[in-house]
């Protein structure tokens, strides 16, 4: 980040005078993969003794590639992830204190209790240009508008409220694009609220990158960490787990999904798209065929939004249940080895891979706790406790990181042990039996529910 950028209180001499190292992103890339095959090498080494016992009860083709998914597979990606974040350090802003008026679409489906709060974050907003906001109202059957509209006057913002009739939020979303005439737009969901800086910041990285660079993801977080276990785990896996993949993507300039819920696109480049794509996962759909057009995608830390999670596991079931369809949707239109940009290749290829992984782990690696329960460590064992060092040391870099964002921004990181000690031993059989369901549901063609 550029030094004019820091707080003085964190900055010192050395810091000013000595600047870190640059390294390329092409060496980080190779850097990331070679460290990642070294521990492929020896991951397979101290596996010998488990494939061997395994293999005696299901054969050793089978064995080896339960193993592949339980282990090698994941502690390659792992590593990777680990060392690209250890390398990363974000282009410095060429600009702090952007005055582009731009435009703020929020697509609403009876948001009638949220949408005022939402208008009030955004009032609040240190940007010095003029922001413009649209809200649809999408086939709501409550006042959606009419609080929308009432708040906006009583705000004195500058908004349009709009009615859109057709169901699904790509509808919704392309009749805002309509009435956009800023160079950029800025896509925002009713339940989330910005803090005061989050736009400035999404805007001084979009105007302080390459014109290629057509979108800026920013970054999301859980707003209602406190109502269950449920949404405890949910604001660990914001804080750590989407977070480090999409500083990962984002340093290798192909963020994977510019998500609806707090992004920023270059308008012309949303035309060019065709904006919105009639798709259960749009927002994946579209930033796919951004990249596919090579163009790039960058993340923004400093922009941070606070998001209403699902606080029931039916809700959460359809949230990622959703997420891994458009995932396939994504796949299906844009095959990663046509990608044009290798980075991007690589990095959508290991979506490829993620319904096997999603498989073995709830089919294969589920039971076989069970079994290790019983002292059968047939697919569970000691061997497979190396993969917690990996996943730990992932988590500890980026809660470094994010604790220097957090303190950047003024804000505190909730006491939540609890949550993070059920996030790193269980959160996965949660998400991957319901990403399986997605991968059903698509695959079968089932009806689409948004929420």
């Amino acid at each position: 980040m550029d030094i004019r950028d820091m707080p003085l209180e964190n900055r010192s001499v050395k810091t000013v005078i000595k600047k870190r190292r640059y390294i390329e992103v092409n060496k980080k890339f190779w850097i990331g993969h070679g460290a990642a095959l070294l521990w492929l090498i020896f991951s397979i080494v101290v596996s010998v003794p488990w494939l061997n016992d395994l293999g005696v009860h299901i054969g050793r083709p089978l064995a080896l590639i339960l193993i592949a998914g339980i282990g090698y597979i994941p502690g390659y990606i792992n590593m990777f992830i680990a060392v690209s974040l250890i390398f990363d350090r974000q282009p410095p802003f060429k600009t702090i204190d952007p005055e582009d008026p731009l435009t703020i679409i929020i697509a609403c489906h009876n948001e009638e209790k949220n949408i005022a709060h939402t208008l009030g974050y955004i009032k609040n907003q240190d940007y010095k240009g003029l922001i413009r906001v649209v809200v649809i109202d999408n086939a709501s059957s409550d006042k959606t508008a009419e609080a929308a509209q009432k708040a906006g006057q009583e705000l004195g913002i500058d908004l349009v409220v709009l009615s859109e009739e057709n169901p699904g939020k790509f509808n919704a979303l392309n009749k805002g694009l309509e009435h956009v005439v800023t160079e950029c737009t800025v896509t925002l969901d009713a339940d989330t609220i910005l803090h005061k800086s989050a736009i400035r910041y999404l805007v001084a990285r979009i105007k302080s990158s390459p014109k290629e660079v057509c979108a800026a993801a920013g970054t999301v977080m859980v707003r209602n960490s406190r109502d269950n276990l449920l949404t405890r785990l949910q604001e660990w896996d914001y804080f750590l787990g989407i977070a480090s993949i999409k500083r990962m993507q984002g340093l290798y300039q192909g963020t994977l999904v510019a998500q609806g819920a707090y992004s920023l696109y270059r308008t012309e480049a949303l035309r060019e798209a065709g904006g919105w794509p009639d798709a259960i996962g749009e927002d994946i759909v579209l930033t796919w065929r951004l990249l596919n057009s090579e163009k790039k995608v960058f993340f923004e830390p400093l922009a941070v939004a606070f998001t209403e999670v699902p606080a029931a596991a039916k809700h959460l079931l359809r949230q990622r249940s959703r997420w891994a369809r458009g995932m396939i949707e994504a796949l299906r239109l844009f095959k990663p080895w046509q990608q044009p940009i290798k980075y991007v290749r690589y990095l959508t290829g290991i979506n490829l891979v993620m319904p096997y992984l999603d498989l073995v782990y709830t089919f294969c690696w589920m039971p076989g706790l069970i079994l290790a329960f019983f002292g059968k460590f047939w697919i569970v064992g000691p061997a497979t406790l190396f993969v917690l060092p990996l996943a730990l040391l992932q988590n500890y870099i980026l809660y470094s990181y994010q604790r220097g964002v957090y303190r950047r921004l003024g804000l505190r990181i909730r006491r939540n042990r609890l949550g993070f000690v059920f996030y790193v031993l269980f959160y996965q059989m949660l998400m991957s039996p319901m990403s399986v369901i997605g991968y059903c549901e698509e695959i079968l063609m089932l009806r689409r529910k948004w929420k």
